[in-house]
């Protein structure tokens, strides 16, 4: 039996991007005072959002399951910093499922949990299951959810 395709972002979906600026010096948050994801190295970081690695392994195992996140342009390391999270953090359930565009729209498959809409997220054909808002507001709610779609 075929798999039904899940994309999951990483920024504030997998990664808790406030996590990392925690760590910054005030003089660099000044610095990159609205555009911090372009703070070199800012990726490494960063923790898990609660629940993120728990729920992306079960859904690992329901799902053909692949990391789709957009690293910024202006920050080269973001790129491989974003591959040694998954690494670290997710390990093999992600080994060679990482996915970085700044086109999701472009990617096939049946769901996509994002936070946002930008990124092609609101052109995707699939479902967005949007991530941190009413009817998914954490983990739990999404692996609820999709886990009755898995079939």
């Amino acid at each position: 039996m075929n798999k039904k395709v899940l994309y999951i972002d990483m920024d504030n979906v997998l990664v808790d991007f406030p996590s990392g600026i925690s760590r910054l010096p005030e003089d660099v948050v000044r610095e990159f005072d609205g555009k911090l994801d372009e703070v070199p190295c800012i990726f490494s970081l960063m923790e898990p959002m609660p629940q993120a690695v728990e729920s992306f392994e079960i859904l690992a195992g329901l799902f053909d399951t692949y990391i789709l996140s957009t690293a910024p342009w202006e920050n080269p390391s973001a790129w491989s910093d974003k591959l040694l999270w998954v690494k670290k953090h997710l390990g093999d359930p992600a080994h060679k499922r990482l996915i970085l565009s700044h086109h999701k729209n472009l990617n096939a498959g049946h769901f996509l949990v994002d936070d946002r809409t930008q990124n092609g997220v609101d052109r995707f054909t699939g479902e967005h299951v949007h991530f941190g808002t009413v009817l998914f507001p954490n983990w739990q709610s999404v692996v609820e959810y999709l886990r009755d779609k898995a079939t």
